[in-house]
């Protein structure tokens, strides 16, 4: 993950927001676990291929989090505008991911 070092753009060294074009190429080029924490009818609407839903707003989020990712390797958040994303962020930084945050959400995707 070294050649994205030059994003960081978060507060944590563990979070790193980055531009569409960016997200883009970090998702195609690299090994990365990419997580849509938006709520089931809004992943249906749209997603980014290969996205494995996560709905932020379920109870057992934290739970689901530490039962189906691998904290070594990286995680591609997203949601709608970037809000929920980077709360999602900040849970998964605590645990020790390495987080990329697709800055501006789905409406800057399209």
């Amino acid at each position: 993950m070294a050649a994205f070092s030059f994003f960081s753009r978060g507060k944590s060294d563990k979070i790193k927001s980055l531009r569409p074009s960016e997200f883009r190429t970090l998702i195609t080029e690299s090994t990365i676990q990419l997580i849509d924490v938006r709520t089931p009818e809004e992943y249906e609407q749209h997603k980014i291929e290969g996205a494995q839903l996560i709905n932020i707003y379920d109870s057992d989020f934290e739970e689901i989090i530490d039962t189906t990712l691998d904290v070594s390797i990286p995680v591609g958040v997203y949601c709608h505008s970037g809000i929920r994303s980077i709360s999602a962020a900040k849970i998964l930084a605590k645990k020790g991911f390495t987080v990329y945050n697709l800055r501006g959400g789905m409406i800057f995707w399209k």
